[in-house]
């Protein structure tokens, strides 16, 4: 895995116990963020055991499977083996230790996953459980209210809350008081009142693990954030023309296409060491700074889904590097072949509204940043020009850029001055620019 990736969730397992592997043959597969990949086995032999089932979350590092293999024990044991043991003999002794091996590895998972537990926990619960410190019997205890009575995060979270005051998980949800009791029966009416009830006309379409992921992060974005907008409109006539000029001669020198998607990132790399506190990170009551300039680029798939590959160190890149990496990474994004890595990392995201004909947007930020700039439609309009000779109307290809940023930690004045200066970049584009 990348060295930003943490953990991992199984999605599938590819071979069942008893199964030969040969070496690099895949394993099984696992989900990081929004990206599916294959883990290969690194040796060849059989699956005896399994750790983790599909679904469970597992940190980088963590033993998931057990693979007997063939061959000598290492050189450091071959004082401590008894040569008058016969090959039965011997082989018994090795099939013990390897249960004894098996038997830990069983436990020492089973303490980390819950694997014991009489009832089913989402691994978002059994994180929480982990960090916790929570036991197998503390979780057990705690009365669900999801469907069939399993455990939700706010049922663990009221637990974690209530447990340090000395409240009994049973206990918490149960208050008496005619405030707490009125204030139960509206949040149980409204729930009931916003509890959709198909009918037999309706198509119930179950949503994906990525959608899953992308409602989560959302959610949490707008929960975590304060969010406000800026918006500018920017005359990139100059860009256009010199694209339209210069976009046959760059594909046959660099064997690539020339979008508009790396001159913008370009002017965003400039802007941001232009005002490096828009390059941050929140940590509670602190400001991460970040070195690195990584920019994110949000691109829709052909699912519908959004991910968001990075761009790492975009400031050190010229305008035929730049393009490179956006094509790359945006055909790698459309055939589903991006790595965990590709997506981990970035510092700031930009996002292109435009694709589909917006003229501009109000994009969610893409946490841990603290910004996002949205990309509107480039438009032919007619728009004042102005000379010595006097002030003229001409048609000009102009867009809007949205700017959403954290008011937490980016006032109004960073933030306005940031989208500002990259729109100064786009219009100070210099038509005459060789590649």
């Amino acid at each position: 895995m990348g060295e930003s990736v943490a953990e991992a969730t199984i999605t599938n397992w590819l071979k069942e116990v008893g199964d030969t592997i040969e070496a690099d043959e895949p394993v099984l597969e696992i989900a990081t963020d929004k990206v599916d990949s294959e883990v290969p086995s690194e040796v060849e032999g059989t699956l005896v055991e399994r750790l983790f089932e599909a679904d469970d979350v597992v940190q980088v590092g963590q033993t998931i499977a057990i693979i007997e293999i063939e061959g000598e024990l290492p050189a450091d044991n071959d004082d401590e083996l008894d040569l008058d043991l016969d090959e039965d003999d011997r082989k018994d002794e090795y099939a013990d230790e390897a249960a004894t091996i098996v038997e830990n590895a069983k436990e020492t998972a089973g303490s980390k996953d819950f694997s014991e537990a009489s009832r089913f926990y989402s691994p978002l619960v059994k994180n929480i459980a982990k960090e916790e410190g929570i036991s197998l019997d503390e979780l057990e205890s705690i009365e669900g209210t999801g469907k069939d009575g399993r455990v939700t995060k706010d049922d663990i979270l009221s637990y974690v809350e209530n447990r340090d005051t000395g409240i009994s998980a049973n206990q918490a949800p149960k208050a008496t008081t005619a405030a707490s009791a009125n204030t139960g029966k509206m949040a149980e009416a409204k729930a009931k009142s916003e509890t959709v009830i198909p009918s037999g006309e309706d198509e119930i379409i179950e949503m994906s693990r990525m959608g899953k992921m992308i409602a989560h992060h959302m959610i949490e974005s707008t929960q975590t954030s304060a969010h406000v907008q800026s918006f500018i409109e920017v005359d990139v006539t100059n860009i256009w023309n010199w694209r339209n000029k210069n976009k046959n001669d760059f594909q046959k020198k660099e064997g690539e296409k020339l979008t508009f998607t790396p001159i913008f990132m370009e002017a965003v790399a400039k802007a941001i060491r232009d005002f490096p506190m828009i390059n941050i990170s929140v940590d509670g009551d602190k400001i991460i700074k970040k070195k690195n300039i990584n920019l994110g680029m949000a691109a829709a798939l052909p699912d519908g889904n959004l991910i968001v590959p990075v761009i790492r160190n975009a400031d050190q890149l010229n305008l035929v590097g730049l393009a490179k990496k956006v094509n790359d990474l945006a055909n790698r994004a459309r055939q589903n072949k991006l790595k965990p890595d590709d997506i981990q990392g970035g510092t700031y995201t930009v996002t292109n509204v435009g694709t589909f004909g917006s003229i501009m947007g109000t994009p969610l930020i893409n946490q841990p940043q603290v910004a996002i700039l949205a990309l509107g439609a480039i438009r032919k309009v007619p728009a004042v020009i102005e000379t010595p000779d006097g002030d003229f109307i001409g048609i000009r290809y102009k867009m809007f850029l949205s700017h959403s940023y954290d008011h937490r930690v980016v006032n109004g004045a960073l933030g306005g001055q940031f989208v500002q200066r990259v729109a100064q970049y786009l219009e100070g584009f210099d038509k005459n620019r060789e590649i």
